[in-house]
């Protein structure tokens, strides 16, 4: 029994470091604190959107690629995320997260109502793969109605 305590306790960490990491991701995207996000992924962390619309990039790698395509995040919209709801993972790293963003795109003054689910792996409390799935045409509407919005409200050019 003293043997699996320990072990039990060590997930439970686990666990609750993982959370709180994707917390901490809600939180600095809400406030716009762009850099701070960036810094809660590994050097090589991963961001996935497998529902990215033409144009719009399916997969990021590495905190400056993640920093460079979320920089004008702040200048597009203003989020605030609600109920969040965590599922309990085997694997204590792994987050899997439900939760509803609302919001408004700065640019249009269009409302922002996004549902996600959120498929985060963890390693030593940081984020080092992010499956985003997300409806993209909810992030469309909101930025003016074609793809073409999206995708230049997250170029550089």
């Amino acid at each position: 029994m003293n043997d699996t305590a320990p072990t039990q306790q060590h997930a439970d960490q686990v666990r609750a470091a993982a959370q709180q990491a994707f917390r901490d991701h809600l939180d600095h995207l809400a406030a716009g604190r762009v850099a701070e996000w960036a810094d809660l992924f590994t050097e090589d962390g991963v961001l996935e959107f497998p529902y990215a619309p033409k144009g719009y990039p399916t997969r990021l790698t590495g905190r400056r690629e993640l920093l460079a395509h979320m920089a004008n995040f702040a200048e597009q919209f203003r989020v605030r995320f609600t109920d969040l709801r965590f599922h309990e993972t085997v694997d204590p790293s792994l987050v899997i997260a439900e939760l509803k963003g609302e919001g408004l795109a700065l640019k249009t003054n269009r409302s922002y109502d996004q549902s996600y689910i959120s498929v985060v792996e963890t390693s030593d409390g940081k984020i080092s793969h992010y499956v985003d799935y997300w409806n993209p045409l909810a992030a469309i509407d909101a930025l003016g109605g074609e793809a073409d919005d999206m995708v230049s409200a997250f170029s550089d050019d």
